[in-house]
This record gives structure tokens, sequence and C-alpha cells, in this order.
């Protein structure tokens, strides 16, 4: 295992790094095991063991709604999203979990 390298203007310091690269997990793909909710959070479970809560107030539909309307979810097929039908609850609602995954830039407010 080579060491590496942090450098600032004045001096070169180096560090040995405990693990190798191929010790690390990198996730290849996210996926959706389970949801639960509490009276703040939405939390995802993914197959890859990582957590993911997202404060309800991010999603007014889901915030403004009833804890036994929340619990009317579906799990996408591809594992990527959970799904309110409005035919079967009283929300109508889409969550992707790339769009909690992924930083997105702010949308633009119109002002310079």
């Amino acid at each position: 295992m080579s060491p590496r390298v942090f450098r600032d203007e004045t001096a070169t310091t180096w560090y040995d790094i405990g693990f190798p690269v191929s010790a690390y997990i990198f996730p290849h793909e996210t996926l959706l095991q389970d949801v639960r909710f509490d009276d703040t959070y939405i939390h995802l479970h993914m197959t890859d063991g990582r957590r993911l809560s997202v404060p309800l107030q991010w999603i007014p539909t889901l915030y403004h709604a009833a804890p036994s309307e929340r619990e009317k979810y579906e799990i996408g097929p591809n594992r990527k999203m959970v799904i309110w039908d409005p035919d079967k609850c009283a929300i109508n609602d889409e969550l992707r979990i790339d769009d909690y995954l992924i930083a997105r830039p702010r949308p633009s407010n119109g002002r310079s």
C-alpha cells in the first residue's frame, strides 16, 4: 500500500492509509428494501444496508397526509421509487430515491 501525500504551501506531510481501497465497499446500485415512518421522517432502508431519512416537511404531500395514508405506499418494480397511488389512498405522489441521494443544483428563482 502506498502512502498518500497531502501538500500545503510550506511542507509535505506523509500519512499512511490503514487499509487498501479493495477493503472498502462502494455500492454499485441502490435499491429500496423497506420504508418506515415516524412523526418527522420517512426512513428508506436500502438493500446495501444504508438508511436514508428524509424530513417529511420536504415532501408536502406526505407531511400533510394522515399517517394511515402514508402507509399505503408501494415500492416500484425497479425498487427505486416509493409510489402512492391515488386510486388506493389520498396521496398522489412518487418519491425517487436518487432525488435524495444525488445533490442537485438549486432551481433558479428568477433573481440575479
